[in-house]
Parts: structure tokens; C-alpha cells; sequence
């Protein structure tokens, strides 16, 4: 029999960081939890970024994930809200590395296309999709909904993406 693996998914943001746990066991997820993690408007960059760390710090602590997925950043029209997206992005990665966790990544279509069938769906069809492959689950948020669907896509993905892993470091 298979062990159980827990995975948290991410979804960051600058304003909302959605996250989702789910547990996997062989071809079998589950819905561990979920929630969105703001940051103060208000405040300076810096300040912000630290919202975002140390929520996400006590969400892992609390949740106990083995692996972790976020997903990518995609390039905007507007260059400042790329940018700021990338540095709570850099949180997103940081924070479940420091952890000792491997951190996946996949893109926003891979993860529509894995969870609804099709890479250009919209936030409602993703919403309705994780709410069926996950009946115990509400998410809080459109940003924890999609936090559960980068889980999902990496039950799916994360043999393929060990064994890439794995031979990437093994090229001389």
C-alpha cells in the first residue's frame, strides 16, 4: 500500500496569497484544508512581504505538507504589478524551501488544463472543478480555490516532475 503524501499548494499575490492542502495517496487526493493569506495595504513593500512570510511560516507549520507547488508568474502589460507579483512570488518559493521541502512549479494553463480539462478556463470553472474533485471542500477564496488546484495538478505531475528533477542533476 501506498503512504500518504501531503501537499500544500500556493497561489501567490501580493494582496491575497491563496494556499491548499491536500493529502495523496497513490491515485487517491483528499482535502486536508485552505485558506488566503492579505496583506495590509497600508503598509510599505517590505512590511507586506513579511505579512506574507510569516503566514505562510504558521500555515506550513501548522499543516505539515511534504512537498510543495506554486504556481508560475505569468509576464502583465503592467510592469509594477509583475514585478510585486514576482517578489510575493519569491515568498512563496523561500518559505517551503527553508522548510526542507521540494517546491514544484507549473503553469497557470498546466494547471487549468490538468484540473478542468482545458488551459484557458476561467476562476468559476476552476472553483466548480476543485469543489467536485474535492467534495469535503469550500474554499475561503477564488485565490485558495486555485492554491487547491496547483495541489491537484501536482498529485498529478509529481512523479514526471522528480524524475526530470532527477535527471537534469545527473547531466554532466
Amino acid at each position: 500500500m501506498s503512504t500518504r503524501i501531503r501537499l500544500i499548494g500556493i497561489d501567490p499575490g501580493l494582496r491575497r496569497t491563496g494556499w491548499g492542502v491536500i493529502d495523496c495517496q497513490g491515485t487517491s487526493i483528499s482535502y486536508v484544508a485552505d485558506g488566503t493569506l492579505s496583506s495590509d495595504a497600508d503598509l510599505s513593500l517590505a512590511e507586506r512581504l513579511v505579512q506574507l512570510h510569516e503566514g505562510l511560516c504558521a500555515v506550513i507549520d501548522a499543516q505539515m505538507p511534504d512537498e510543495a507547488a506554486v504556481e508560475q508568474t505569468f509576464v502583465n502589460k503592467d510592469a509594477t504589478a509583475t514585478l510585486k507579483l514576482g517578489q510575493a512570488r519569491g515568498i512563496a518559493l523561500l518559505v517551503p524551501a527553508r522548510a526542507g521541502l521540494k517546491v514544484a512549479e507549473y503553469a497557470p494553463n498546466l494547471i487549468k488544463k490538468s484540473v478542468v480539462g482545458s488551459g484557458h478556463a476561467d476562476k468559476r470553472q476552476i472553483h466548480a472543478m476543485v469543489t467536485t474533485l474535492l467534495p469535503r471542500c469550500s474554499p475561503d477564496s477564488a485565490d485558495s480555490a486555485d492554491a487547491l488546484a496547483v495541489a491537484i495538478t501536482h498529485a498529478h505531475h509529481r512523479e514526471h516532475t522528480s524524475l526530470i528533477r532527477a535527471l537534469g542533476s545527473a547531466a554532466p
